[in-house]
């Protein structure tokens, strides 16, 4: 921010203070809880921050947002004074490694979540830096750290950056606890204990938190030391799977993790919220809008600033996706009322034009899905409810998400509703009139899935649903369309580089692709991310879960040629689609060498490519 006092207020919004001068105007002397993040301060629920915070004002607290603070300057840290309880510490919406490099570990340009989208707002290691500034800036001051970063790094990990195995971001950052998750019921009870005079050393007892203590607690599940994770391969991966193993909220146990003289504990993860605490969260009084002092367009908001979260938790478990690990696989839904009255409130906005550019959540189509079986639900130990195959006890029905679609469109200030979240498609082929709707009324010309491969091989280890799923769905897709007279194609999303994926599996996908008439210009390479079970095959080439030793491609030519061959219908990239064919002697690909460049066709009156991948959506 370069300038900390709003310009103006536009409603009677009032966002949370971010200065000196904006807690004098609330007639505070001091703040209760002291938030500290790399993003730029959206007052959005879409944003992690802004929603914790606010949930701890409607608790009473006073808080206050440093948001994208210099961490070299102590006098910006303590422009709002020294907080009374604790400062809450985040890297933001992303890891902010993720956020600052490529696959290619190039330094990336943009970031979304900065006005202007301008790059080197926050540092590299977001985490341990804000920690150690605020540890200089208030002396004794207690630290908590979360969000993404913090809870994909709880236990050693490996990190790509540094090509090594990390300890835990704990006991790098050296903060008194870690909340992992989505964290707002620890964060609540965390503030009301130390309000009512616990200190933050005593409190160990909390589901989703960790913390280092000089002894184990009874009955914790002991992984390899990190001692031993940093060395050996195979201790790693038997780290990894036992801590996989112990995700279930409603019968994990602790886990410990000795690093050095000291031992890591993580408690088990919170419970999920019901719908009701859900809904409460979702009503609290955002602005919904960035921080008035902001000069510039932040990109992430502009993505989401119409659209709605409708549920939150993924139950997909794909190998290469931190969801899971972060919002649990359990399906948390609002209500229908609770999101028709979020419409209400949008459609109060000035320039609000009456469409909702999306609803949904981290996976679209499973809005109002769960566990048919409570007691098999409290001791499942799976990572996913779709992979090997769909379990007996999930709820697919698609009635609670046919409901909602069908109340907002009839919602008089909605005139579009499109779906730009993903979708599962192995879960659409029991969700007939889910997809009816959407294919009706909710696809923008173009509809998003992300198969990820066309080969089979490969989406066993990615946890995804072979080709044979896509092929079924492409079909009904194109037979539905035509029916209703639509011009309407698809956007896949392919990973390219992932562990299991050798050249030969990525002809089988180009192939796939050309027979299918699908093209896209944009290819995802793998990344590996820290706490995703790829990352850990990536790292000790092994699958932790079967033992069965997996190729990894870690060459700098191997993953180009690889990402050549999805691009396989421009002529730049027609040299590596030649040299990948003669690699793994596949001349029956030879057709990829002779395809006529792309035809622009005509999508809802409009030129476009129906080719086109636009980038990800990040959750």
């Amino acid at each position: 921010m370069k300038n900390h006092t709003p310009k103006s207020t536009q409603t009677s919004c009032r966002f949370l203070p971010t200065s000196r001068a904006e807690m004098n105007e609330r007639g505070w002397d001091a703040l209760d809880v002291l938030f500290v993040t790399g993003d730029a301060y959206i007052d959005h629920p879409a944003f992690g921050t802004p929603l914790l915070a606010r949930l701890l004002e409607s608790e009473g607290f006073r808080v206050g947002i440093l948001a994208q603070p210099d961490w070299k300057n102590v006098e910006e840290l303590q422009r709002m004074g020294r907080p009374r309880l604790f400062a809450a510490i985040s890297a933001g919406a992303m890891d902010s490694m993720v956020n600052h490099y490529t696959a290619a570990k190039r330094l990336r340009s943009d970031d979304a979540y900065t006005p202007g989208g301008k790059a080197g707002a926050r540092p590299n290691r977001a985490v341990i830096a804000y920690t150690a500034a605020i540890k200089g800036a208030f002396k004794g001051l207690p630290t908590i750290i979360g969000g993404i970063e913090a809870s994909l790094r709880r236990l050693a990990h490996y990190d790509y950056w540094s090509d090594s195995v990390r300890r835990s971001v704990l006991v790098d950052a050296k903060a008194d606890l870690l909340l992992f998750g989505m964290a707002e019921t620890a964060l609540c009870t965390l503030a009301k204990r130390l309000a009512a005079g616990e200190t933050i050393s005593a409190i160990h007892d909390l589901p989703g938190t960790a913390y280092l203590t000089s002894s184990a607690p009874d009955g914790a599940i002991a992984l390899p030391a990190f001692e031993e994770v940093v060395t050996d391969r195979a201790a790693y991966g038997r780290a990894f799977r036992l801590a996989a193993e112990q995700t279930n909220p409603f019968s994990g146990k602790s886990l410990v993790q000795a690093h050095g003289s000291r031992q890591l504990v993580i408690n088990p993860p919170a419970w999920p919220l019901d719908e009701a605490a859900l809904d409460r969260i979702y009503d609290l009084p955002y602005c919904r809008r960035p921080h008035p002092s902001y000069e510039s367009t932040i990109p992430a908001f502009e993505q989401i600033r119409n659209s709605i979260t409708s549920h939150r938790g993924c139950c997909g478990g794909c190998a290469f996706c931190a969801i899971t690990h972060h919002q649990g696989k359990l399906i948390q839904s609002r209500s229908v009322a609770s999101i028709k009255a979020e419409v209400d409130r949008m459609a109060a906005e000035p320039g609000f034009r009456g469409t909702l550019s999306d609803v949904g959540g981290p996976t679209a189509n499973m809005y109002g899905m769960g566990c048919s079986n409570p007691q098999a639900e409290e001791v499942c130990r799976r990572s996913s409810c779709l992979f090997p195959d769909i379990c007996r006890h999930l709820r697919t029905a698609d009635k609670p998400a046919v409901e909602l679609l069908s109340e907002l469109r009839a919602h008089p200030a909605v005139k579009h509703l499109f779906i730009a979240s993903g979708l599962r498609i192995d879960l659409l082929e029991r969700q007939p009139d889910y997809l009816d709707a959407l294919l009706r009324h909710h696809v923008g010309g173009l509809l998003k899935v992300a198969p990820e491969t066309a080969s089979a091989p490969v989406a066993r280890i990615m946890h995804k649903p072979g080709p044979e799923s896509f092929q079924r769905f492409l079909g009904e897709f194109r037979d539905r369309s035509q029916a209703l007279d639509r011009r309407q194609g698809i956007v896949p999303y392919l990973i390219s580089g992932h562990p299991g994926c050798t050249l030969s599996d990525m002809v089988d996908t180009a192939l796939f692709l050309q027979h299918n008439r699908l093209r896209v210009e944009q290819v995802q390479e793998f990344t590996p991310t820290p706490g995703s079970l790829s990352t850990c095959i990536y790292h000790t080439g092994v699958d932790p879960f079967s033992g069965e030793s997996v190729h990894v491609p870690r060459g700098d030519k191997e993953r180009r040629l690889q990402k050549a061959l999805l691009l396989w219908h421009l002529p730049e990239h027609r040299a590596d689609v030649a040299e990948a064919l003669r690699q793994c002697n596949r001349p029956d690909g030879n057709s990829l060498l002779l395809a006529e460049p792309p035809v622009p066709t005509k999508v809802k009156g409009k030129s476009a490519k129906t080719q086109t991948s636009p980038p990800r959506r990040r959750k």
